[in-house]
């Protein structure tokens, strides 16, 4: 079921639909989705609508910066978190991405209508449980930059550098953090690397969403790992920046995200 029909109102919404059925992916699945996505951006700009994805973050640096917290050594886990929560704010990428596809309207006034459809009860609940592994991951890596570097105040970015790779405590915290963000991005990899998509093309509830997720990643582990590190590498190269990059590599996964999906999923009823 398409989000047109949901916006008109039809009662059916959440049964109207196939089965979602997992198809063979390459390699070349994976760089096909991204050069999509780039042309999906460049005939779409959107770096605006990244402007709310910093909000977040910006909350935080303002409330540690209140408490007087030091906020140095949690540049890199909020870095690291964009990647985990990356899914659930891409929707309107999604979104002007299938319209694009099926040659409909792809002005913003359309576009931004998904967040007035009735699937975004759907995307809540899985967004809820990203924001979840999001504040987990932030939790482990105080508690992991407390073991090693606990009573420390940093107040130089140069200076912290140095203490983490020129020190043993300093590898081991980069070994055992590193560990721990790779499990949880895992996690989020493969619950979600096709269920956010899913839910804006046919709803067919988060639980389904997520199942259609993990079933792509077993049948596909090579090109999913490979779509994983795709959108590891453009995220740190918009971080690089200053988080300045990260208003054109996250729409361009965002776009990428979408055909990515329809890479993976055909529905028993198309």
């Amino acid at each position: 079921m398409h989000i047109e029909n949901a916006l008109n109102g039809n009662p059916d919404h959440i049964d109207d639909h196939g089965y979602p059925e997992v198809k063979k992916m390459d390699v070349h699945d994976v760089t096909d989705a991204l050069r999509l996505g780039i042309a999906d951006f460049k005939a779409k700009p959107s770096q605006l609508v990244f402007v709310y994805v910093l909000y977040p973050f910006i909350a935080l640096f303002m409330a540690r910066v209140a408490f007087g917290m030091d906020i140095i050594p949690l540049l890199f886990p909020l870095s690291g978190g964009i990647a985990l929560i990356g899914p659930a704010v891409a929707v309107v990428f999604y979104e002007i991405s299938r319209r694009r596809e099926r040659g409909l309207d792809t002005s913003w006034r359309h576009s931004l209508s998904v967040v007035k459809s009735p699937v975004m009860l759907s995307v809540a609940a899985l967004s809820l449980m990203l924001m979840a592994i999001f504040v987990v991951w932030l939790f482990i890596a105080d508690a992991i930059y407390g073991v090693y570097f606990g009573g420390e105040e940093q107040t130089s970015i140069v200076e912290f550098t140095k203490q983490v790779f020129i020190t043993a405590k300093g590898w081991s915290l980069i070994f055992v953090g590193c560990t721990a963000g790779f499990v949880l991005a895992l996690l989020v990899l493969v619950t979600s690397a096709v269920s956010f998509p899913l839910l804006i093309d046919r709803d067919i509830g988060p639980l389904g969403a997520v199942s259609a997720s993990i079933r792509v990643a077993w049948h596909n582990p090579i090109p999913v790992a490979a779509w994983g590190l795709v959108v590891a590498v453009v995220l740190f190269l918009g971080t690089i920046l200053a988080f300045i990059g990260l208003a054109i590599s996250f729409p361009v996964l965002g776009h990428a995200t979408w055909h990515f999906y329809r890479k993976a999923i055909v529905w028993s009823d198309a």
